[in-house]
């Protein structure tokens, strides 16, 4: 990967409001042609992190890089790289779209000969064409949001942050998000903050957790799928041994009783033990009808992960 694949760079980011530690020391980036999604639950520090990264709020310390420049030191420069949706879209009800974004493509310093054609674009890929010379406010909710994003594409910026571009929608509506959200990738990097968890794993590569300020899972959706897999076995057996003979097969205290001759078997060898048992099975005539590894959903993964006591961070008076 070289420099120019990445195209954000949080570098050591803190912002405190009074003593308050908002965020602790995060570091990450965001690579070319990549669709970050970026969770915690309220009060983690999420929002305040799309504001550092959109230029909207000051890092009190550490420092944010844009395609290599430091918004803090280039702001315009920095934030013409930029498009931002925050959760309540900046719209004027009254304008129509057209109006609408013909004046963010002014606010984006687009040059008057190329507006024109920026407009067309940003309406076609969100899916506007038809409805141009509509009233924002008559829009439905999902077609605002459509305008929201494309006021943030219209300059084709390197980055784009979207920040729960879908909450308030109905499902037709969020499917046409996320597939417009998949479609933005082949020519800018997105971050998408949301809460839905399903969303991340729909269309997402890569997956970030924060919590209580700190950043506490990195990973890509390949890796999070591994962690989703368990290290626990599930076995349903018609005729159900004695607990005994099952952890004379996996080992003393490692089976949990479900009940109806199911089990569940506590393991770190995952193949070797589905093997053990399902010969020990064959051998024994236990009936095996399933066995399988643990699925933890990513709703398990994400309340494991939030709710496990993270080192404290340094009190107040140190902070001073």
């Amino acid at each position: 990967m070289t420099t120019e694949d990445v195209l954000i760079q949080a570098d050591q980011v803190s912002r405190f409001f009074g003593p308050l530690r908002a965020l602790d020391n995060i570091s990450f980036e965001v690579k070319k042609g990549e669709v970050l999604g970026f969770l915690g639950p309220n009060g983690a520090g999420k929002s305040t992190t799309m504001q550092i990264l959109s230029g909207n709020l000051a890092p009190s310390a550490g420092r944010v890089m844009i395609s290599g420049i430091d918004l803090l030191d280039q702001p315009k420069q920095a934030k013409a790289l930029l498009g931002y949706l925050p959760d309540q879209p900046p719209l004027y009800r009254e304008l129509t779209v057209d109006e609408y974004l013909l004046f963010c493509a002014c606010l984006n310093r687009i040059p008057a000969s190329q507006r024109r054609n920026s407009l067309d674009v940003a309406k076609q890929r969100c899916g506007l064409t038809e409805v141009g010379k509509r009233l924002i406010g008559n829009l439905s909710k999902g077609y605002r949001q459509r305008v929201g994003i494309a006021q943030a594409i219209i300059h084709s910026p390197a980055v784009v942050i979207l920040d729960e571009p879908t909450v308030g929608l109905d499902p037709i509506q969020i499917r046409e998000i996320r597939a417009l959200i998949r479609e933005l990738r082949a020519d800018h990097s997105v971050i998408l903050s949301t809460h839905i968890l399903p969303e991340v794993q729909t269309v997402c590569d890569r997956v970030q957790i924060i919590n209580k300020g700190q950043l506490v899972l990195n990973d890509t959706i390949a890796g999070l799928q591994q962690r989703m897999r368990g290290e626990d076995l599930l076995v349903a057996l018609r005729q159900a041994p004695e607990l005994t003979a099952l952890e004379a097969v996996v080992g003393e205290g490692n089976v949990t009783v479900l009940g109806e001759g199911r089990f569940k078997i506590h393991t770190a060898q995952l193949e070797q033990q589905a093997e053990a048992l399902a010969i020990a099975a064959v051998e024994n005539g236990w009936g095996l009808y399933e066995l399988m590894p643990e699925r933890l959903t990513l709703e398990q993964i994400f309340v494991d992960i939030t709710t496990t006591e993270t080192a404290a961070p340094e009190s107040a008076e140190e902070v001073a």
